[in-house]
């Protein structure tokens, strides 16, 4: 998995992808992601990348002529097919099942937005997809871009020591999570649930489970239908 990043902060997204899984998975080869700085490839004498939006309106446009030649430039320096993505609030929001589609993919061009936005022509030339990461505004797509990469990464072969530690994972299934516990037993007069020290594993997936499904059902009843319809569809339920 190839990831290229196009932004006007790669030493931003660097500080994070040098760091904790997505930083050893880089190190060691299991994923490879690039960061490249938009502005470098601007022809403007003053090396801006932004203007004034036509019509009138607050703040700046990223104008087309720097992405496109980013875009451009990254997508030569290899012959494997690269799938563009801009992150935008106005995309799709991102789930963990997109997310599993994207990890098939061979190399991911991520685009970073900044001030209102990017000149929507170039958008239209080169963008497969627009994704957004919630229903909420931040400053730029560095960080969305970053959330991204995270999630994709972590499905990556090698990235994490088995896929046992993404499966059990919130809406890897549709449902969230079961509570955890660890030492000591007993905390502030708290204890452990009895069946997690009993060492019967059935017993302990049964009770996890259980635990995910009411968890989804009190705190997420939309995922709880969801899964629950499919589960009905397929006879499981």
């Amino acid at each position: 998995m190839i990831i290229e990043i196009a932004t006007l902060f790669p030493e931003m997204c660097e500080a994070v992808l040098s760091a904790s899984i997505l930083g050893r998975a880089r190190a060691k080869g299991a994923i490879e992601v690039n960061c490249h700085q938009i502005r470098d490839y601007t022809t403007d004498r003053h090396n801006r990348v932004d203007d004034s939006p036509f019509g009138g309106g607050m703040g700046m446009v990223m104008q087309a002529q720097p992405v496109y030649d980013c875009w451009r430039a990254v997508q030569e320096r290899s012959a494997v097919p690269m799938h563009t993505i801009y992150m935008s609030p106005k995309g799709h929001t991102l789930t963990q099942q997109r997310v599993r589609e994207l990890a098939q993919m061979p190399r991911l061009f991520l685009l970073c937005g900044h001030y209102e936005g990017i000149d929507q022509r170039v958008l239209d030339r080169i963008c497969d997809e627009e994704i957004s990461i919630g229903d909420y505004v931040v400053t730029g797509g560095e960080l969305p871009a970053l959330v991204l990469t995270d999630a994709i990464a972590r499905m990556c072969e090698n990235v994490l020591p088995s896929s046992e530690a993404y499966e059990e994972e919130s809406h890897f299934n549709g449902l969230l999570e079961y509570p955890q516990y660890t030492r000591p037993e007993i905390w502030e007069g708290e204890a452990v649930p009895p069946v997690l020290l009993s060492g019967h594993h059935k017993n302990i997936a049964q009770w996890r489970a259980e635990q995910s499904r009411l968890l989804t059902r009190e705190r997420r009843p939309d995922l709880y239908a969801k899964w629950s319809k499919e589960q009905e569809t397929n006879g499981l339920l």
